[in-house]
């Protein structure tokens, strides 16, 4: 499949204004969270929300890291959430969860990514087979529905 690298802009959540630019992050669907300079993240002012959080390097080490809560730009794509504060030594890596939230996803042939087309969204529960017992439309018999045949009582 291989593997290539993305630049983004890291935001301050609060301040936009607070901007940096981040050069090369490996695109990694494996990591669910985004690693981003601690040094980047701290001189845009980010905040770390949460402390001494565990992970488990692909490695097999497990270390603790803080996370903190930015803007994430690619493009015209952009998203709200939580950054690892990666230190020395740490890939700096593009997560699936922030490409979930911008709706991007990886073109492996092209080494790019690509919108991922509209987003799954809850439907009306009046179709058919999705609504209470007795959804069935008017025009469906009765006799070959026998789970069915006191419905109109339901329907009251």
């Amino acid at each position: 499949m291989g593997t290539f690298h993305t630049s983004c802009r890291i935001e301050n959540v609060a301040d936009r204004k607070r901007s940096a630019s981040i050069s090369k992050l490996l695109v990694d669907t494996g990591s669910e969270y985004t690693w981003v300079p601690a040094r980047a993240l701290e001189k845009i002012s980010i905040l770390r929300e949460k402390k001494d959080v565990p992970f488990l390097m692909a490695n097999g080490q497990e270390v603790t890291r803080s996370v903190g809560f930015a803007i994430i730009r690619i493009g015209k794509s952009f998203t709200v959430d939580e950054v690892m504060f990666a230190e020395r030594g740490d890939l700096l890596l593009l997560g699936a969860r922030t490409l979930e939230g911008m709706n991007l996803t990886v073109d492996s042939a092209r080494k790019k990514l690509v919108a991922a087309g509209p987003l799954p969204a809850a439907s009306s529960a009046r179709r058919i087979g999705c609504g209470p017992l007795g959804s069935l439309p008017s025009s469906t018999p009765r006799e070959r529905y026998p789970w069915n045949r006191n419905s109109d009582n339901l329907r009251r």
